[in-house]
């Protein structure tokens, strides 16, 4: 069987002698190889199919032994990976120490910067031009970002300073009309009408082929530069790009490899700051994605025949629950609205925009505006909840802090993927809010212990005169662990799950499954520790008067989160130990102060002690060591 042209690329110097023709089908063969391997590992499909041609032409131009692209977000990544020599690492994608779903400096000299969060990419090339000027390189340097993280403030600061100061460098606006949902706001308003706005391009080459047929026509031609931006005014709604001091190519076809490699070379000989908007399709040569781009944007294993899902997740989420309960509470009061940025359906409040169009707001990838957003609109009477996962969240720390803590503002965050999410690794790890919110003042953080609780803490945040965080999960309860679900909610009472003796486990969230899962794995290796189970339900403030009884009865204590410790729950509770001079033994289980890595959930909870299993042995080695 005759190989095909990616089978016989071993490092993207081939890629570079390869003609049009060629260079088409290996676009045909990444598809096919995108398709079977994320199929099998899950991964982000939909955006990398579109940008195959893009990524081929960028490599057919550039040389990465010396110039540099940073990828924006980087999910986008894949075929980049594929063509700098990691094409025998995608069976590992996202696997616990495998290849990694974002670029990654240790993972290979062709990755220049870390991504995973939205709307950087500009500002590092920026720094990285800047920096070559002053050591006087001459290299070529290229930010990939999509029209999705051009809504976030950041990149809008980047082009801000890029324009201003003239610096040169390459940004390629990948416009596929999505970010992971279907983009919102002004700014995607604005490019889709340079997408339908060819007039400028379309006179401009007309205009030139006519005049540069004499001399007399190419000094004109060399004239009329100078009216260049009069005549785009006219023809196109804004130039905001090129009034940013940026020059504007496009918009041009990014699926044709030939008119992008000419585009790359033309920007590549500007002295200055350079934009190419270029239209691609997210999800392109595979039909499922392309007609549900959004589905395919990140998916769990499927079958490439069908597009079906090989998983049986279940249906009960967090996220789902949280949905369904917020359109509850709106149904109830018509001041309840709810804000996203840019993760309407992997919030869960895709249905609540249906129901109440006039009550949702999607912001775009703008997690500091939304912040201030709700504290105006909870200032102003309205009862605001921004859903939001706990690693976006971190973009706005100042906002919850300034705008919202400081002045006791009631606006509600819920704090999806809080803890571990697995695959998508450490940028995305959810282990940080606990810490943060805890030096914040005014605000109350709670977690429910199960899925069947979120709407019994939305309705109890709602009713709080201050900001209120509820974290939860990625994902659902623990299949083969019935939780029995809070009546109600009570500040300082935290709820008792299980009584015992000498042993009290206080956990919090899912942990408390976590622990009553750990309780039944002890029963059956030894029937003689019994542990006391406590639901530390609400995090902030603590229930001082539950660690009171419970060091005055002499228990060792062991705390569980799904968090890092440092400033976490368990060192709030040795905190307030040291304090009242309690000499209780005490362990927090947690993260220590490490980068926790790509991998299952399961697998990655065992590694760090969070397991049922793990749990369980410390509980027995903790109960042998104060029987000796």
């Amino acid at each position: 069987m005759e190989q095909s042209i990616l089978d016989r690329l071993n490092s993207y110097y081939d890629l570079k002698r390869l003609n049009n023709v060629e260079l088409t089908i290996l676009a045909d063969d990444i598809r096919k190889f995108l398709i079977d391997k994320v199929s099998k590992t899950g991964g982000h499909l939909a955006s990398n199919l579109g940008v195959v041609e893009l990524t081929i032409s960028l490599l057919k131009v550039f040389n990465m032994d010396e110039d540099k692209i940073i990828w924006d977000v980087g999910h986008q990544s894949y075929v980049y990976k594929l063509l700098t020599g990691r094409k025998d690492e995608f069976d590992s994608l996202r696997q616990l120490n495998g290849l990694s779903g974002f670029p990654k400096c240790c993972e290979s000299r062709y990755d220049f910067f870390n991504t995973g969060h939205s709307s950087t990419s500009i500002s590092a090339a920026l720094g990285m031009a800047r920096a070559r000027d002053i050591l006087k390189k001459n290299n070529n340097i290229i930010a990939v970002i999509g029209d999705g993280a051009l809504t976030g403030g950041m990149a809008l600061e980047a082009l801000n300073d890029v324009g201003y100061n003239k610096t040169k460098m390459i940004i390629i606006l990948n416009d596929n009309e999505m970010s992971i949902s279907e983009n919102v706001g002004g700014l995607s308003t604005y490019l889709s009408k340079l997408r339908m706005g060819n007039g400028y391009n379309k006179i401009k080459t007309e205009v030139n082929e006519v005049l540069n047929q004499t001399n007399f026509g190419k000094g004109v031609a060399n004239s009329i530069d100078r009216f260049k931006d009069s005549i785009k005014q006219l023809v196109m709604p804004s130039m905001l790009f090129e009034d940013m001091g940026l020059k504007y190519f496009g918009p041009i076809d990014g699926h044709n490899i030939k008119y992008l490699c000419d585009v790359l070379f033309r920007a590549r000989n500007v002295d200055g700051p350079v934009i190419i908007h270029t239209i691609t399709q997210k999800g392109r040569g595979y039909k499922y994605a392309e007609q549900n781009p959004s589905k395919f944007h990140s998916i769990a294993p499927i079958n490439p025949v069908n597009g079906q899902s090989l998983s049986k997740s279940s249906s009960v989420t967090y996220s789902n629950e949280f949905g369904k309960a917020i359109i509850e509470s709106a149904k109830k009061d018509s001041r309840v609205v709810a804000i996203t940025a840019a993760m309407p359906e992997g919030t869960g409040l895709n249905k609540f925009a249906i129901e109440f169009p006039k009550r949702f707001f999607d912001v775009g990838i703008a997690e500091q505006h939304a912040v201030t957003l709700a504290a105006g609109m909870a200032k102003s009477g309205l009862k605001p909840v921004f859903a939001v996962y706990s690693t976006f969240l971190q973009r706005a720390f100042d906002q919850v802090l300034h705008d919202v803590c400081l002045q006791n503002i009631p606006v509600v965050f819920a704090i999806d993927r809080a803890g571990i999410v697995g695959s998508d690794g450490e940028t995305h790890q959810g282990i940080f809010d606990i810490s943060y919110l805890n030096i914040m003042p005014n605000i109350k953080v709670a977690s429910p212990k199960c899925t069947s609780e979120v709407g019994l803490y939305l309705n109890w945040a709602l009713k709080q005169n201050c900001p209120v965080a509820i974290r939860y999960s990625r994902g659902g309860d623990l299949k083969d662990i019935e939780m029995i679900k809070s009546e109600s909610i009570s500040e300082g009472n935290w709820e008792t799950v299980k009584n015992g003796q000498k042993i009290a486990v206080i956990a919090t969230g899912r942990m408390v499954q976590h622990a009553v899962k750990a309780d039944k794995i002890i029963r059956e290796r030894n029937n003689d520790i019994s542990i006391k189970i406590i639901n530390a339900n609400i995090i902030k403030p603590l229930d001082y008067n539950a660690i009171d009884n419970i060091c005055r009865e002499g228990y060792t204590i062991i705390t569980v989160e799904d968090n890092i410790l440092d400033g976490g729950m368990g060192r709030e509770i040795v905190s307030y130990m040291s304090q009242k001079k309690y000499n209780n033994t005490i362990v927090n289980l947690g993260y220590e102060d490490k980068i926790i890595p790509q991998g299952d959930v399961n697998s990655l909870y065992d590694i760090y002690g969070l397991s049922p299993e793990k749990i369980a042995d410390m509980v027995i080695n903790v109960n042998n060591e104060g029987e000796k």
